[in-house]
């Protein structure tokens, strides 16, 4: 089977995609066919710079019968109705999370596309398990850890933004934001581990930012069985260790613990390695401690998942869509938090 063809549409954040698909991990399953913008100038220059076809708008796009994929990379809200339109098309698509922020209509189109044999991935969460959260699953079986009690997780970065009137200074488009804009993918990992979520609290603040919405900010989550979490996110925060998605999970008989150390970086800037530990006792050893680091980072695309996935191969690891909600779910819910000052059911 040969490469895919795919057309990337939303080039602001959709440019990072396409280096994905022309040099990296995408180059090996997708071709990039086409490139399509509200700026048509921007369309035209992406279309020069990679040698594909500009597409004038996103119907023109989905007329071409070569291309079988797209990639969506536009502002999140109303994206369930473009992937509507996509998947109508008879074309599979990935986009980045979250792909809706109203509850309905993302179970509608999920709904849809499993109805149309059509297929829909995320960066978060993602379609196969994470290499560190299978490992996390499989601590947890081998040395009965037992029940889920707590879990904190944190990432930060530093960012000093102005106000732009884009969808960044929206509450209604972009509620709490940091959590929101780079919490979410630790929302997604912590459903994986605990499941269905109870109820939530929010704390923010604004310290730096020129933008209406906060720019530090923790959302406290009690779930159904009993776990409660923390995540805290922060642009305020400048130490050389962006992005790092450290996690503590907290079980009966032990816990676990990802990205906790300082992380060491390459020259590029990138760290795809996960260092994980987790802490436990058994019958021989009072103190027993394991290590390991793996590939891959919180939030990449999964080309491989995507390419199969489109090829019909089915995979008993893939993500749910009761798992995709969830994690929107809990965005509503704190969303009416930010507003009301008070905890908000799920």
């Amino acid at each position: 089977m040969g490469k895919v063809k795919i057309g990337v549409v939303g080039l602001n954040f959709g440019s990072a995609i396409i280096a994905e698909l022309t040099s990296k991990a995408g180059a090996k399953w997708f071709e990039l066919a086409g490139v399509c913008d509200l700026d048509a100038d921007k369309t035209r220059s992406y279309a020069i710079k990679y040698g594909v076809r500009a597409f004038a708008s996103l119907d023109e796009l989905l007329g071409d019968e070569e291309i079988r994929a797209i990639g969506l990379f536009t502002p999140p809200v109303g994206r369930a109705a473009l992937i509507d339109r996509i998947i109508s098309a008879g074309k599979d698509v990935i986009t980045t999370k979250p792909f809706e922020l109203d509850v309905e209509q993302g179970i509608g189109i999920l709904k849809k596309a499993e109805r149309l044999g059509r297929v829909i991935h995320l960066n978060s969460p993602s379609p196969w398990l994470p290499s560190d959260l299978q490992l996390l699953k499989q601590w947890h079986e081998r040395y009965e850890l037992g029940q889920p009690v707590a879990c904190r997780a944190e990432v930060w970065c530093d960012y000093r933004e102005r106000f732009t009137g884009t969808w960044y200074d929206d509450s209604e488009q972009c509620p709490v934001a940091p959590i929101y804009r780079i919490g979410i993918y630790l929302i997604n990992d912590i459903v994986r581990l605990f499941g269905e979520a109870d109820q939530v609290q929010v704390m923010h603040s604004r310290l730096f930012t020129e933008r209406p919405t906060p720019d530090n900010a923790q959302l406290g989550i009690k779930f159904k069985n009993g776990a409660i979490g923390n995540i805290f996110a922060s642009f305020c925060v400048d130490d050389g260790q962006a992005y790092k998605y450290a996690l503590i999970v907290n079980y009966e008989k032990g816990t676990v613990y990802r990205n906790i150390l300082p992380k060491r970086f390459d020259e590029n800037g990138d760290n795809f390695e996960s260092e994980m530990m987790l802490v436990t006792q058994t019958k021989d050893e009072p103190f027993h401690v394991e290590r390991a680091s793996l590939p891959g980072a919180v939030g990449q695309y999964q080309w491989e998942a995507f390419y199969r996935a489109i090829q019909g191969e089915r995979s008993e690891q893939t993500v749910s869509a009761g798992e995709i909600i969830e994690g929107i779910k809990i965005i509503r819910a704190m969303s009416k938090a930010e507003k009301s000052g008070r905890s908000e059911k799920v």
